[in-house]
């Protein structure tokens, strides 16, 4: 991402954040997940596409931040079993 402006931090609610091995999952839920809002061009929404699109895994979300409208990559499949991860936040994970 090194062509990416980093806009700030961002909570959003209605989001769970799951352990999924070496990388997270958000979807749907009651609670909340920390965010951060970059902009980046066309090339690297593509390549982000390319790597979390691919085989269905994750599918893009159009959410409202403080700094415009951001996509968000949403999980696409079961969580059962998954850790969730309370605090919302990858890096204070348990």
């Amino acid at each position: 991402m090194t062509n990416a402006q980093w806009l700030g931090d961002y909570r959003a609610e209605g989001y769970e954040l799951y352990h999924l091995g070496l990388y997270p999952g958000v979807v749907a839920g009651e609670g909340s997940v920390y965010c951060e809002v970059y902009r980046i061009d066309a090339t690297t929404l593509g390549e982000l596409d390319a790597l979390r699109t691919r085989g269905g895994e994750y599918t893009r979300r159009l959410i409202s931040t403080p700094y415009g409208s951001a996509w968000m990559y949403i999980y696409q499949r079961p969580v059962a079993g998954r850790q969730r991860i309370d605090s919302g936040d990858w890096l204070e994970r348990d």
